[in-house]
């Protein structure tokens, strides 16, 4: 049968025949870099529309392989979205900054077209690129939006690099001096890779601790993209690590970002590869028990929502791991890391969080266990972090803070 004119098969670049076998006889798709969409909405740094410009933004891989494929989100726009042009690289020693590495730039396809439309409401996946890339490389991609964007599907911590071009700048190797910097990570979500030995992919669904608030941004020092660089040093069976947190998230109910449950298909159980997930999400207690306070009003009234009880959160863990056990895959969970000497605080709460650790520790519900909290904790004041470890609001991990989580991990729970 011959393949139709625009299928990906019949571009140069993407043919699996340009490899020495095809996508059906190859080791499997694995997700080896992800970010979870979010509604621009006001827990978001604010997207203005674009139009006529090219969004470039840089992404670290935490697994590699042979060929990549890429996924574009449609999925919070408020009307069809074009994509005019795009293009992939393997950024330089810089990070992609001044410029990427020669002969590495592919043009990205869909469905053997240079240009595409994403439906409202929906996400898309470009054709197979032949792109050999190596473990922890950092890619750059570039979209162009010829047409205006208002509502943006993006992610509200943006930890990588990037920037608005004016007009088509795909084809650039570097950054123009008049890029201006993009305050959000917006419309990619997910990278994957064909790998050439058998890979598996660890998803991690979380609140703003996953998601990194307090590491360098552009630096790749979130617990997850260092838990790679861990898993990639041992050597064994490749794994891939994606984060998959949101800054405010919870499990039970909407507020900043789709609530955990709700999520947990598309952002977790949809991973190409899945093998492992890591449960680490503990914002439903903290805000449930906050005090009401002048200065805590604002933030709260971003949580709607009758306050949970710690059956409501043990419950929550449960269906969680039913749910990954379902489709093969591991199940793990992180205790609630301290968080005294916040608005946010209270006795009750840390009561509450405390009863939830103890029983992640000792139920048996998990394949393994992630202690963050005996991590972090002050043995002067277990209700706070050491000071060393936060980024000065006794919330959230600074590099060191990141950095002690990650090492805590023992690395054969994923064997």
């Amino acid at each position: 049968m011959t393949a139709p004119i625009n299928s990906p098969y019949n571009s140069p670049h993407n043919s699996p025949h340009n490899s020495e076998e095809s996508d059906a006889d190859a080791f499997e798709w694995v997700r080896t870099w992800g970010t979870s969409p979010q509604a621009p909405d006001n827990s978001v740094t604010l997207i203005e529309p674009f139009e006529n410009a090219t969004l470039r933004q840089v992404v670290r891989v935490s697994g590699g392989g042979r060929r990549i494929r890429i996924r574009i989100s449609n999925e919070y726009g408020t009307a069809p979205l074009t994509v005019g042009a795009a293009r992939v690289a393997i950024a330089d020693s810089d990070g992609g900054v001044h410029g990427v590495q020669e002969g590495s730039g592919q043009a990205v396809t869909f469905s053997g077209k240079l240009t595409t439309t994403v439906p409202t409401g929906a996400p898309i996946l470009s054709d197979p690129i032949d792109l050999p890339t190596p473990a922890l490389s950092r890619l750059t991609i570039s979209l162009y939006l010829p047409e205006r964007v208002d509502t943006c599907t993006c992610h509200g911590t943006f930890h990588a690099l990037g920037w608005i071009i004016p007009g088509d700048a795909t084809a650039l190797a570097s950054v123009p001096t008049n890029a201006a910097p993009l305050p959000a990570q917006a419309l990619i979500t997910a990278v994957e890779v064909l790998p050439d030995t058998p890979t598996k992919a660890i998803a991690v669904i979380g609140d703003s601790r996953v998601d990194g608030i307090g590491s360098t941004p552009g630096a790749d020092r979130r617990w997850t993209d260092l838990l790679a660089e861990r898993l990639s040093a041992r050597g064994g069976q490749p794994l891939c690590v994606v984060n998959q947190g949101i800054g405010g998230n919870r499990m039970l109910a909407d507020g900043i970002g789709t609530a955990a449950l709700a999520r947990f298909d598309r952002d977790i159980l949809a991973t190409p590869g899945l093998g492992h997930v890591v449960i680490a999400v503990g914002n439903d207690l903290v805000f449930s028990f906050a005090p009401h306070t002048e200065e805590t009003a604002g933030f709260l009234a971003m949580f709607p929502g009758a306050p949970v009880t710690v059956d409501d959160i043990i419950a929550a863990h449960l269906q969680l791991a039913a749910r990954a056990r379902a489709h093969g895959a591991k199940a793990y969970a992180a205790t609630i890391a301290p968080y005294g000497g916040t608005d946010m605080y209270s006795p009750e709460g840390d009561k509450a969080r405390e009863q939830v650790n103890s029983w992640i520790r000792t139920s048996g519900a998990f394949d393994g266990i992630l202690d963050f909290d005996a991590v972090w904790r002050d043995p002067a004041d277990p209700t706070r972090i050491r000071s060393d470890l936060h980024m000065g609001d006794c919330l959230h991990g600074n590099d060191a803070g990141y950095e002690a989580l990650a090492k805590s991990i023992d690395l054969s729970l994923f064997d």
